[in-house]
């Protein structure tokens, strides 16, 4: 009734001895035929202890997508569908629940059950990886089911790019290579529309109709699954070549300062940057070097804090900081009095001050906002950059170009996703504002539409 199409798809299915599986990459690879799938062939061989949940972010349009496809291919298979519980049943006791899980908060609700198998469609939606390792918990069998698994599928970019691509890809970037580094193991089984052979037969046109869906990273992330590259990021200005330099001794007479993004749960960032006076040919007058960071990040756990104290940042601000450095700018929170002193007192009392950032994330009011900043220096003037980053400063190299827009104010960024050192860079570009100058042959050229449109009686500033 299904059955899996030769080439990475079939392996993925043959692969049930192996605990956890991420498969996808391109757009149109079969991710969520073969989640389905995987699921049912299981279904005859377990039964009643067959018991499987399938998790899309959203509910409208996310899991009503796969839903559909659902109902196309398990009513073959004598399943029925239970709308109340949103649950496919079989005749002998398997089930799959397909449910939506929006928050991380929301796979609390889950603490407590007992699955066999746990699906995750578009795997890249969730900014971290916090709900799902919470439902490894869920993944158990008072049976003694020897397949139980957990099973991903997803393209690159989405708020959860990073985590997910460091987790499957970096540890085995060509796939069908086991890792093991944790508790149990793991493998990527990447797949491209070329492998989805029934798709290439029914819309021959689908792959060229990619070709023109965006920009040439897109079309590279969709069409060939490529994770080096991140559709719909908000910075495409950004560019390892150009913004990425070696360590060098910086000049001690070059300004100095820090700025910090204040997290406990969630990751702290510190970052040091020197100002450039223009006595280095490399780098023009007034450019940031981000010379050093901190990140407070619990180690291999993207987007989870470390819960330390004011006082132990502070701490390790000092031992960190060994050059004389000018008064650091950071999140105006830690300003905050809660009945106590508040996190940015705590820091002065262990030797470490600051002052307020400018906050202001998107423009108004006729003022700059603090992505425009960052994207200024991005983009520089004459072909040279405004901002350096030390090829050291690895968590803002990683975590930067990742960014992405969010759904529902466009102009901002997704603060679902990893941006503790994108916020803790703007707070710094918004303490050294720069803009690129204008030039005099501009200001001519603008006078001259002016002039010429008030001679044929147009209002050249509506135009």
């Amino acid at each position: 009734m299904w059955s899996p199409q030769p080439g990475p798809q079939a392996d993925a299915i043959a692969a049930d001895w192996c605990p956890e599986l991420f498969f996808g990459g391109a757009r149109g690879g079969g991710k969520s035929d073969y989640l389905l799938g995987d699921f049912l062939q299981d279904v005859p061989k377990y039964g009643g202890a067959w018991r499987g949940i399938l998790f899309r972010r959203t509910y409208e349009p996310e899991l009503k997508e796969i839903l559909l496809r659902s109902q196309e291919l398990y009513p073959q298979t004598g399943a029925t569908w239970h709308e109340k519980d949103k649950t496919w049943r079989w005749p002998n006791g398997a089930f799959l629940r397909l449910q939506y899980l929006e928050r991380e908060q929301d796979a609390s609700r889950y603490q407590g059950q007992q699955f066999t198998w746990i699906g995750w469609d578009e795997l890249t939606q969730w900014p971290s990886d916090v709900a799902y390792r919470m439902m490894f918990a869920c993944l158990r069998s008072a049976a003694g089911v020897a397949t139980k698994r957990v099973r991903g599928a997803g393209n690159p970019g989405g708020p959860g790019h990073q985590w997910v691509k460091g987790r499957f890809i970096d540890p085995a970037p060509r796939g069908f290579e086991l890792i093991n580094d944790g508790p149990w193991e793991r493998i990527f089984i990447p797949s491209r529309v070329q492998d989805n052979a029934i798709l290439m037969a029914s819309d021959p046109d689908y792959a060229a109709r990619l070709q023109g869906a965006g920009s040439a990273e897109l079309v590279r992330a969709w069409l060939e699954g490529d994770w080096s590259v991140v559709s719909g990021a908000y910075f495409p200005e950004w560019s390892p070549d150009r913004h990425v330099v070696e360590p060098f001794e910086i000049p001690q007479h070059w300004a100095r300062f820090r700025s910090m993004d204040w997290g406990s749960a969630r990751p702290f960032s510190v970052g040091w940057h020197a100002v450039s006076d223009g006595s280095d040919s490399r780098f023009p007058r007034g450019a940031l070097i981000r010379y050093r960071e901190w990140y407070g990040m619990k180690p291999g756990s993207p987007n989870v804090g470390l819960k330390l104290t004011a006082e132990a940042v502070a701490q390790g601000i000092r031992e960190r900081e060994p050059e004389r450095v000018g008064m650091g700018v950071a999140d105006p929170a830690i300003f905050a009095e809660d009945g106590g002193p508040s996190i940015a007192q705590r820091m002065a009392g262990a030797g470490v001050l600051w002052r307020r950032a400018d906050n202001k994330r998107v423009p108004g009011a006729g003022a700059m906002g603090g992505w425009d900043a960052v994207r200024a220096r991005l983009v520089g003037e004459d072909g040279k950059p405004m901002l350096y980053v030390f090829s050291t400063c690895r968590d803002l190299i990683r975590t930067l170009p990742a960014l992405q827009h969010d759904t529902l104010r466009p102009e901002d960024v997704d603060t679902d996703g990893e941006d503790h050192a994108a916020d803790e860079l703007r707070y710094a570009c918004m303490s050294r504002p720069w803009v690129p100058a204008v030039k005099k042959a501009d200001v001519v050229q603008i006078s001259d539409y002016g002039r010429n449109k008030r001679k044929a009686g147009v209002d050249w500033r509506v135009a």
